[in-house]
């Protein structure tokens, strides 16, 4: 083994030598070379292809008199625009879009931009496909993107009526950025370099949270590649799955997914995810499917460092994808060098299913679940339904279907609430008898429990859901709200809510909510006030938290205050009455002062 990696390093260090004197030959510059590939400027759009396509065919030559664990395969990504000069160092947009053009070239293949294409078209007898406009990570518009057929010219029909190119003031720079792909066995398993650009250390002192005493990480969204927001629920199921294995380790502080996706989109550095969430490690990543492939890249970043710990471009069929997920969790987990104990390790890559179609659904449904409405709640339902029928076993599909139910009982959407409550206990139930290990069907319990004035109950399945998954911030969160409803366990009530919120530095308002809800039982009146307009800054048309709001104004003594809270409960709601509210209590005479100020502030009967 050690020989066939010493034969792979030497042919590497080779096949970068061809390159590199390429590149000179064809009057480029090699700028940067950051692990295993390649950074160039060239002056010459012409030229740049022209060398590119040189490399492609000189590789491809090469390879011939190699056995197939040492054959070498790259990708090559050309972009014609501006980029910044900073002493021997370039960087700026045409940079970044040249790396990302890579991302989408075959193992082997050239893909080029719009702008470079323009310049080319006519002057080069190669064919172009035209593989569409591509969003591009921090970069406002899409990009315009062509594969280079490396055969003579071919007219590709639906290629866009391009348009003359505009002249720049000053010769724009021509990026070609490299990425190596390595050939390790041939069944297909790629080892990838990433393209690594220079990260700005976050800085330990402005970060928004202490970092926690143990490995602290966050899993961005992974960026959907082919820019359809149709294939998101792929993309996202992909970062929440690698969230939900690393959530089951306690030796890790894991951000919640609510937090993470907040970047979701957006144009952002690692620096500042970093020192927002309080982290010292993000993982970030692309994932671009196909109807029967697909690619994904993943990276791990210390922040603190400013370095890359671990990159690596998965590209297989799509069926491989439980596999893809499997090593990503065990790369990071190897990266951040923690020993997960024998009942963590077993959890932590439980697939629960081998049935991708059954997968897909899921993911599918999940994407519906989130959106809190009636009608995407029956289709969740309906997924769920259709996935369990591909897969008898398949555990998330049951617990996620038991959760489309507590939602009809939760929020009325359903005829009958107790009937609704029984069938979700009856599905949370057959999950236990497929697996008694899965968190998930704990926390639904709970809420059952909760919704049935069962607290003892409600208890016990709440505490079984942090055990087993204990960087969850939703179990954290409703284990604290398990407690504010017992009355007399309020300080254990703002541990769990406050830990959540932890794990979770963007919290969704009900954390938040239920949080000020425990300061004010608790007799901590300011502290009520400052939560209680968190999560009115959240959701602004939260009455609960105007009622909560009020009442805490009103007990201690700024009854104007109070006053405006109780008058945007009736805004929102024009029906309520002070009969709808349930008010956790240590004792009947806090219940009754309570209710006291809120009939002073003008709430009716």
């Amino acid at each position: 083994m050690e020989d066939d990696e010493e034969a792979t390093v030497r042919t590497l260090t080779s096949y970068r030598e061809v390159i590199a004197t390429l590149i000179k030959q064809h009057n480029g510059i090699v700028v940067d070379s950051p692990g295993d590939n390649l950074l160039a400027e060239f002056l010459s759009v012409v030229a740049a292809v022209q060398c590119a396509v040189s490399v492609q065919n000189e590789i491809t030559a090469r390879n011939q008199d190699l056995p197939e664990n040492r054959k070498m395969q790259f990708r090559v990504g050309i972009n014609l625009g501006d980029v910044i000069q900073e002493g021997k160092r370039i960087y700026g947009d045409g940079v970044n879009i040249a790396a990302r053009l890579e991302g989408l070239a075959d193992p082997g293949g050239i893909c080029i931009s719009k702008t470079a294409f323009d310049q080319i078209e006519r002057k080069l007898p190669y064919g172009y496909e035209f593989i569409g406009d591509q969003t591009v990570k921090n970069i406002s518009k899409p990009v315009g993107a062509y594969r280079v057929m490396l055969q003579p010219r071919v007219t590709v029909a639906g290629e866009p009526e391009r348009e003359k190119p505009a002249v720049s003031r000053r010769m724009p720079t021509l990026i070609g950025a490299v990425a190596v792909l390595v050939l390790v066995v041939s069944v297909g398993i790629w080892q990838f370099y990433m393209r690594r650009p220079t990260i700005e250390p976050a800085s330990i002192e402005k970060m928004a949270f202490p970092l926690p005493d143990k490995p602290s990480i966050a899993v961005l969204p992974f960026d959907n590649m082919r820019g359809d927001p149709e294939q998101d629920f792929f993309s996202d199921g992909l970062s929440e799955d690698i969230i939900t294995a690393l959530s089951k380790s306690s030796q890790i502080f894991v951000i919640a997914r609510n937090s993470s996706f907040t970047y979701k989109g957006k144009p952002i550095k690692v620096q500042q995810v970093a020192e927002e969430l309080g982290v010292r490690f993000v993982l970030e990543g692309s994932v671009r499917k196909d109807t029967e492939r697909v690619r994904i890249t993943a990276q791990l970043i210390d922040a603190v460092k400013g370095v890359h710990l671990w990159a690596e471009l998965y590209d297989r069929e799509l069926k491989d994808i439980f596999a893809i997920q499997d090593d990503i969790t065990k790369q990071v987990i190897e990266a951040l060098h923690v020993k997960l104990t024998i009942g963590e390790d077993a959890r932590l890559l439980s697939r629960y299913t081998n049935n991708l179609k059954a997968y897909m659904k899921v993911l599918e449904g999940n994407a519906h679940l989130m959106r809190f409405n009636k009608d995407d709640n029956t289709l969740a339902r309906r997924l769920y339904e259709e996935s369990i029928a591909l897969d008898a076993n398949y555990l998330p599909a049951y617990v996620d279907l038991a959760w489309t139910y507590l939602f009809d009982a939760s929020y009325g959407w359903s005829e009958s609430r107790t009937k609704s409550l029984e069938t979700a206990y009856e599905i949370a139930q057959k999950a236990l008898s497929i697996d008694e290990s899965f968190a998930g069907i704990y926390a639904a319990l709970g809420s059952i429990h909760l919704q049935k004035g069962e607290m003892k109950e409600a208890l016990a399945t709440r505490q079984k859901a942090v055990a087993l998954e204990p960087n969850s911030a939703n179990y954290h969160g409703l284990l604290g709200i398990t407690y504010l409803f017992m009355g007399d366990r309020t300080d254990e009530a703002i541990a769990e809510l406050k830990n959540a919120n932890r794990l979770d530095p963007f919290p969704p308002p009900w954390t938040s909510h239920y949080l000020g809800t425990a300061y004010r039982v608790n007799g901590e009146y300011d502290m009520a006030v400052e939560f209680f307009k968190k999560a009115i800054k959240i959701n602004p048309n939260y009455w609960l938290s105007y009622l909560e709001l009020s009442a805490s104004y009103g007990l201690i003594g700024r009854e104007e205050e109070a006053r405006a809270a109780a008058a945007e409960v009736l805004r929102i709601d024009p029906n309520f009455s002070i009969g709808k509210m349930i008010i956790p209590s240590r004792n009947k005479a806090d219940k009754e002062r309570t209710l006291e100020v809120l009939r002073k502030a003008g709430l009716p009967e």
